[in-house]
């Protein structure tokens, strides 16, 4: 099994745990919101160009929601649960596509839970995050960090330097890679250390995150 189809597995459980109508870290969603948003990426061609480009978001979020409303939550979990069906781009590209989608929606569930805690990710599967960190952080903060006065750094404990954006007064950013990946995409709920001067850091917090 995968990486992503064990993070896959790992969402599952904890969305029929959880029910369809828990809180997210996805502002305004609730998890019945959060899976058909997974289950329109990978069978709604048609709507995958929302996702990413502003100008067609409003046509993705109506199948978005029409999907949510339609259909059982039983059966909304067993269409992500079940993969990318065979004519989907991801059937071909999920290994590496999808290892961020399914890392940040797992925990989008989780850390709405009272007494989360972050997990210890094996050494195989904190390098496949690892390597998304910096791919991340450049399509989704290269542009909100250029308004900002700091040369942002995101580093591992051991004091690997995973990316470096902007210009300006040092900013690091510490935390293991699922922790900066999770920042990289603009949550709060992590577990980071910050390093520089304080008002330069506060700007990089308040500063958009993610896409």
């Amino acid at each position: 099994m995968s990486v992503v189809q064990r993070e896959r597995a790992a969402l599952v459980e904890i969305l029929r745990a959880v029910g369809p109508d828990a809180p997210t870290l996805c502002e305004g969603w609730t998890t019945r919101d959060l899976v058909a948003h997974l289950v329109v990426r990978e069978r709604r061609p048609d709507a995958l160009p929302g996702l990413v480009f502003g100008p067609l978001a409003s046509y993705t979020a109506r199948v978005q929601n029409r999907l949510a409303a339609s259909t059982k939550w039983e059966d909304l979990v067993e269409l992500f649960a079940s993969g990318p069906p065979v004519l989907s781009v991801f059937k071909v590209l999920d290994p590496a596509a999808s290892i961020h989608e399914m890392f940040v929606h797992h925990e989008d569930v989780r850390r709405t839970q009272t007494g989360w805690e972050p997990r210890e990710l094996d050494a195989s599967t904190a390098a496949a995050v690892k390597r998304r960190v910096a791919i991340i952080s450049r399509a989704g903060m290269s542009k909100s960090m250029a308004a900002v006065p700091a040369r942002l750094t995101l580093r591992t404990p051991d004091g690997h330097t995973v990316v470096t954006i902007g210009s300006g007064s040092p900013v690091t950013v510490t935390g293991e890679p699922l922790e900066l990946l999770l920042f990289a995409f603009g949550r709060n709920a992590v577990r980071v250390d910050f390093g520089g001067d304080d008002d330069v850091v506060a700007a990089v917090r308040a500063a958009k995150r993610g896409f």
